[in-house]
């Protein structure tokens, strides 16, 4: 950076292409000591100021190449190089006050910072007379800053502070806007001095070169406007370069400057930045019209109430984001909502034009889409529009676009700048791209400046370039065919919307294609659900008949046994289904399957109990127990003649589960049965195994006593997602067999007994059947099998956890599915072997081998 732009306060004006021919490396302002340049290495000195002898009592030349412990004091030294170590980062300054540089010599004030590998080391005299205790002093700066409310009161107490704190008659908080103009918005003025509240500066009175430097020094200081700059020693390096005066507290500014502070009848001046987010703000801009001289641990204090000042305009514009955001997250589920209340047909952002239009301040509101167009308020014509997208087309580059000179911009809108002088534009998608344009009308209105912004080129002291202006009076401009400018929150809020806006579009476009696939989900489903069922009954006959025909003595009583059975899961299966496998009746269940023995069942059969409805599979149990407990009442206990009786009664425990009790009464004599039949088992073991419950059965010579127990969520409604049938695995040659333990996890008893059964025919010597995953993983820490059988879907579970654990232990396993869910498998687990119910003992053997190796 050159140092003749480094200082550049209010209202400058800079000739940028004729800056090489301003003097360079030059002191000034407030008759300081001036530079002491040494090396990082060795502490020499390498540059000197010209005015150095009058505090030194040497030359300059005298200096060069003399080390700095023969120049200062050893406790200035130590003091120096302590501060050094504090350095943090490119653009820090450290400071030392009332430091004596020599033995018996005045104290003075400090600045040090370093520029390359140089030690640049600043000093001026030390004002004894000023008793500022900064500490304290900023304390209640800040204090007081933070009472007042409202962004213009804060800016209002901080130039009012600042004033106070430095002596200058006028202090301003200049703001700079979208386009680098600036306006002056908070000033405390002295009685004398003329106001400058409200003025506007044109961008070109601050370059962005000046710019980017006060964003890295913030705070400068010219104590006269009629002192004479002096030079540092030697101009030039070795290497033929200057020093970089980017960070130094006493350089000179450009004599651009020093004539337009002249023309503005100022003698002092001094500068501290605004940042917001790192990035120059603004700036507070201090101007007297005698000469004034701050003393330096005066202006630290202005510094770092300048900081602070930042951060509390920074939290305040915080709290301002945060309010917005909030009003933005409203709009969002105000969308969210009014898309899930929207009609199937309607799939369209034009519904929500009038609540988008309240999102951003604006006249008017358009959707340019590939659906149509639709606007609202005051907006150009279509065809108009749809010139303005073309333009969007080139200009906007799949951004966010604004602008308040939509004329200049898009020379056709000047025609049309009462309906649309302004535009803020929103793509909504990639090409053929889609708009949400916002429009602003013209308003016409008058800009003051300080003077004519319209600077000619002239002829001036330092030859032909952009002269600073002369005259600061007021000058009017009347603005027309522009709308108001939009604000960095309408473009927070614009960014805001547009993700809100590209989700409700991802939405609308989720909700045609759902619609499209519909019919084609619904009859999917309707197919796997079909095809689940169809499995799950035929592998639960396949169960009754390989159960029930070592308990026959004859093909006549199988038949009956089998037909018995299965006509009594045919009734349940019949009940469920007619209410679309919603919950069905306990007492019809009971009353269906007494009618196939008893005529007259309602007279044999007693029921008492409140209504219960019972969730479907536990239906189908059920239908089996009360379908042994009735065939068994009909053959040998109260139902065998025309005397006995059978009396049901259910009520709820506390717990809200099912209690049933089956009482026989008037049969004849029973005696406990010589050996357990199927029938028997089910009666035990169907509720225990596939419900949780609880099952009791006894024997007395009045009759037989039982007592059922179904949890409380086998009475209540529950579902079952179906899936995919997974296609039959080959056969394996029938000289496998198993050697060792096998786990089975089944959730149906029936289903379970069979594949039991069919395990053991291959071989294996035990067989561990569970049907949870908490009783599987029981089982395999109590002993590891050699291959494990796991049916996928455990009612409210699945056996994926299981199946985790063997893989851990290195155990082979195949999946058993009633479902085609093979797709819906975790990955890990996609090259795992998997039949389909009902399975064959070839299909189980060749899957077994498989995955055994």
């Amino acid at each position: 950076m050159r140092e003749d732009l480094s200082d550049l306060s209010l209202a400058q004006t800079v000739d940028l292409t004729n800056c090489d021919r301003e003097p360079i490396h030059m002191l000034g302002g407030v008759q300081p000591i001036g530079f002491l340049v040494a090396t990082a290495s060795d502490w020499v000195v390498r540059r000197a100021s010209a005015n150095v002898e009058a505090h030194l009592g040497r030359p300059p030349e005298a200096l060069l190449g003399e080390s700095l412990s023969r120049i200062l004091t050893r406790e200035a030294l130590h003091q120096i190089g302590g501060r050094l170590h504090l350095l943090r980062g490119p653009n820090a300054v450290e400071r030392l006050f009332g430091v004596t540089l020599q033995e018996g010599g005045p104290p003075y004030d400090l600045a040090i910072h370093m520029s390359g590998d140089s030690i640049v080391l600043e000093g001026e005299p030390s004002d004894l007379e000023d008793a500022l205790e900064a500490g304290t002093t900023v304390r209640g700066m800040i204090a007081r800053l933070h009472q007042v409310e409202g962004f213009e009161g804060l800016c209002r107490e901080a130039v009012r502070q600042i004033r106070a704190l430095t002596g200058f008659g006028r202090v301003m908080l200049y703001r700079f806007d979208h386009d680098g103009a600036g306006e002056v918005i908070a000033e405390s003025t002295a009685s004398f001095m003329p106001s400058f509240m409200g003025l506007h500066f044109p961008a070109s009175d601050i370059p962005r070169q000046a710019r980017l430097l006060y964003e890295r020094n913030w705070l400068r200081l010219i104590t006269d406007t009629e002192l004479a700059p002096v030079p540092v020693l030697p101009l030039l390096d070795r290497h033929q370069q200057p020093l970089d005066l980017s960070l130094s507290v006493l350089r000179s500014v450009s004599p651009i400057h020093i004539e337009y502070l002249r023309n503005m009848g100022i003698r002092a001046s001094m500068s501290i930045s605004v940042l917001r987010k790192g990035r120059l703000w603004g700036l507070i801009a201090c101007h007297n019209t005698e000469p004034l001289r701050v003393p330096f641990e005066r202006r630290t204090a202005a510094e770092l109430f300048g900081q602070i000042f930042s951060l509390a305009l920074e939290n305040r514009e915080r709290e301002e984001e945060a309010e917005r955001e909030a009003q933005a997250s409203q709009v969002h589920h105000r969308l969210m909502a009014a898309l899930g209340a929207m009609r199937p047909g309607n799939r369209s952002l034009t519904e929500f034009l009038e609540m988008l239009s309240e999102v951003i301040d604006c006249d008017g509101i358009g959707l340019w889409s590939s659906t149509g167009t639709a606007m609202r308020g005051h907006t150009p014509t279509a065809e108009e529009f749809s010139g303005i997208v073309r333009f969007l087309h080139r200009a906007a580059s799949g951004t966010i676009y604004a602008t308040h000179r939509l004329g200049e911009m898009h020379p056709p809108a000047a025609d049309f700048s009462q309906r649309a002088a302004g535009l803020l534009a929103i793509p909504l998608s990639r090409a053929p791209r889609d708009y949400l344009v916002f429009f602003r009308r013209a308003v016409t209105h008058s800009v003051t400046w300080a003077g004519d912004p319209n600077k000619p080129v002239t002829l001036g002291p330092n030859g032909l370039r952009l002269t600073p202006r002369k005259s600061f009076a007021a000058w009017q401009e009347t603005v027309q065919g522009q709308s108001r400018p939009w604000s960095e929150s309408d473009l927070m809020m614009a960014e805001r919307l547009r993700v809100t806006l590209l989700e409700v579009v991802l939405q609308l476009t989720d909700m045609a294609e759902r619609e499209r696939r519909v019919a084609q989900e619904r009859q999917e489903i309707l197919i796997a659900e079909l095809n689940h069922r169809v499995r799950n009954i035929l592998g639960l006959i396949r169960g009754l008949v390989n159960q029930s025909r070592g308990h026959a003595s004859s093909v006549d009583e199988f038949a009956g046994m089998i037909g018995g059975r299965i006509q009594a899961l045919a009734r349940a299966h019949d009940q469920i289904t007619t209410d679309h496998w919603r919950p069905a009746p306990l007492e019809e269940l009971i009353r269906s399957e007494a009618a196939a023995y008893v005529a007259e069942g309602r007279d044999r059969v007693r029921l008492e109990g409140v209504p219960v409805l019972l969730e479907h599979t536990a239906y189908t149990t059920m239908a089996l127990v009360i379908h042994e407990m009735m065939t068994n009442a009909a053959k040998y206990g109260a139902l065998c003649d025309r005397h006995g009786h059978v009396t049901v009664r259910w009520h709820f425990t506390p717990e809200e589960a099912l209690e049933i009790h089956w009482t026989e009464e008037g049969g004849p004599p029973v005696q406990p049965p010589r050996r357990q039949g199927f029938g028997t088992t089910i009666v035990e073991r169907a509720l225990p195994h596939d419900l949780r419950g609880e099952a009791e059965l006894r024997y007395h010579l009045s009759g037989v006593r039982a007592r059922f127990l179904l949890p409380a969520n086998h009475v209540q409604r529950g579902t079952e997602e179906p899936g995919e049938a997974q296609p039959p695995l080959p056969a394996a040659p029938a000289a496998f067999a198993l050697s060792g333990r096998v786990l089975l996890v089944e959730d149906n008893l029936l289903i379970a007994m069979d594949a039991e059964d069919q395990l053991r025919r291959l071989g294996a010597p035990v067989v561990d059947v569970a049907s949870s995953v908490q009783a599987a993983l029981r089982l395999l820490e109590h002993a590891e099998p050699q291959v494990a059988l796991l049916d996928v879907n455990l009612g409210r579970e699945n056996s994926f956890p299981v199946a985790d654990a063997l893989l851990a232990r290195g155990i082979p396993f195949v999946f058993a599915t009633g479902y085609g869910e093979g797709d819906a498998f975790p990955d890990r687990f996609r090259a795992s072997d998997v039949i389909s119910k009902p399975y064959t003992a070839a299909e189980m053997r060749a899957a077994l081998q498989r995955s055994m190796g």
